[in-house]
């Protein structure tokens, strides 16, 4: 088999590429049942429904002679395909979408490295193949190929595209799995993807950690005005567009470790709340901005983001002549009776087609009113689900991961660059009582369990462009090289330090 193993990952990563599941969908429901009986030659096979939830995660087990047990994870759920346009169709068939594309790149020249890339024969196109589904191949394949004396165990996790569900739930059960199997979890290899838009020598790493990520928002209440007097009241939009300019890409809130940057802030929505066109000014506004973390806890997050949302309104007052307060969810909350919080954040709850975000939106507004203040005024809170960074702890394994890895000219990088499930299943760092604190549905909205404290590594497929229709995997390095890696770094954890 092991002879066979660049074969073999290539073929089980178009076959699981070739079922749709796309997060959400019916075809993601059903997808731990299918691949449980695409495992079923391994020892033992099973799926773990999620709580609450149509989909389930799923585990298969090739148990060796010692207890010692290396986990491999990703998930299987992937973005939308309507990206592909006339292409959808072909979109999760990679042999039929390849001339498909590379006619319709030749055609338009909308993209000449993708043009590229696929005429050298070595990236394929595909939505999932390369998020994430070539990674779930190659480990895989390196557990048939296996035949030492660790246990193996394959975990494929569903929703990691929207609210990571899957792994929020997988992460209380492995420490019960490990006592039902009689395993000792030595490590979690997590299969997810790195984006590379050079020559790969990124993409082609083991990462040591992953970052996290908070999603800051800010519920801005202004003061009506007609349009023809608009020094009357404080615009609402204004004070928006104040808060964008100030936390756009701001350097505070990049946070660097080594030579790694995490990627400084962006905002993902920017709304006034009106509902229709008249010649009043916006009297709310709702934003929300992706922060991305190393090491920094929730409670130093938002210490900047209100430093930031402060000195952007400082700027507003200058202009409007009037004090512009910034407070958190916690301190507005606090002026609301807690059974009235409780009660509004249970009705928001019970909207289940609303977005977290949204979500978190309706509480806010909903304990602003209850609360008896007026505006001008900005609260600043969490929106989502907070993502904990995670790195590895013990300097013997790392170096142990590090030269398996480097022996296949694979490198390292201390933090995977991409949002991951691993902050569920690795040795997060980080007191969230800040973030608990001021998440207006925190609690209703989501549950959010201990980390499962494991040592965690991704080690991955690399290519380019993934979330886009010109998504593309190297093809060699994935099919190649991947599965070896994997092999070398289990053997090596299998052998101890």
């Amino acid at each position: 088999m092991r002879n066979d193993i660049a074969a073999r990952a290539r073929e089980v990563a178009l076959t699981l590429t070739s079922w749709p599941s796309v997060t959400g969908s019916a075809g993601e429901a059903a997808y731990a049942e299918k691949l449980a009986r695409f495992l079923g030659h391994f020892d033992t096979v099973w799926t773990a429904p999620i709580p609450n939830d149509a989909r389930s995660n799923v585990f298969a087990l090739k148990r060796g002679r010692g207890r010692k047990t290396i986990v491999l994870t990703g998930h299987f759920d992937v973005v939308p395909a309507d990206d592909y346009g006339a292409l959808e169709p072909l979109a999760f068939n990679a042999g039929r979408l390849l001339p498909e594309i590379v006619a319709r790149l030749r055609k338009t020249g909308e993209n000449p490295l993708a043009l590229a890339d696929f005429e050298s024969g070595e990236f394929l196109p595909g939505r999932g193949l390369l998020d994430m589904k070539a990674g779930l191949a190659a480990g895989i394949a390196a557990m048939e190929a296996y035949s030492g004396d660790a246990s193996l165990l394959f975990l494929g996790v569903a929703d990691e595209e929207e609210r990571s569900a899957g792994a929020r739930a997988a992460a209380p059960l492995l420490p019960r799995v490990a006592k039902d199997h009689d395993l000792d979890i030595a490590l979690v290899i997590n299969l997810d993807a790195i984006s590379d838009q050079g020559d790969g020598a990124v993409g082609r790493s083991v990462a040591l950690g992953s970052v996290g990520k908070q999603l800051i928002t800010a519920f801005v209440t202004g003061k009506e005005a007609h349009a023809c007097y608009p020094q009357d009241g404080a615009n609402a939009a204004y004070l928006a567009a104040e808060l964008l300019t100030e936390f756009e890409l701001a350097p505070e809130l990049a946070e660097q470790s080594g030579s790694e940057i995490a990627a400084p802030p962006t905002a993902l929505h920017a709304k006034d709340l009106k509902s229709g066109y008249n010649v009043t000014t916006p009297a709310q506004s709702w934003l929300y901005w992706n922060t991305l973390q190393h090491r920094r806890p929730a409670d130093e997050v938002f210490g900047i983001s209100l430093m930031l949302a402060r000195r952007a309104m400082a700027r507003a007052a200058g202009k409007l002549s009037r004090d512009i307060p910034v407070m958190s969810y916690a301190e507005l909350s606090s002026r609301v009776p807690h059974h009235d919080v409780k009660h509004i954040a249970a009705e928001v709850a019970a909207h289940e087609g609303l977005d977290l975000p949204e979500r978190a939106k309706l509480v806010t507004a909903a304990v602003w009113q209850a609360s008896g203040l007026t505006g001008p005024a900005v609260v600043m809170g969490f929106g989502s689900i907070p993502y904990p960074a995670v790195s590895l702890s013990d300097a013997v394994l790392e170096d142990v991961i590090v030269t398996a890895c480097a022996a296949h000219e694979v490198g390292s990088l201390r933090y995977f660059p991409g949002i991951s499930d691993m902050s569920f299943l690795g040795e997060a760092s980080g007191d969230l009582s800040a973030c608990a604190a001021n998440t207006p549905i925190w609690g209703t909205g989501f549950t959010m369990p201990g980390s499962a404290g494991y040592p965690c590594i991704n080690i991955g497929p690399w290519g380019r462009d993934y979330h886009h229709w010109l998504e593309r995997l190297n093809a060699p390095y994935a099919f190649e090289t991947l599965p070896r890696v994997l092999l070398a770094v289990i053997e090596a954890v299998a052998k101890g330090r």
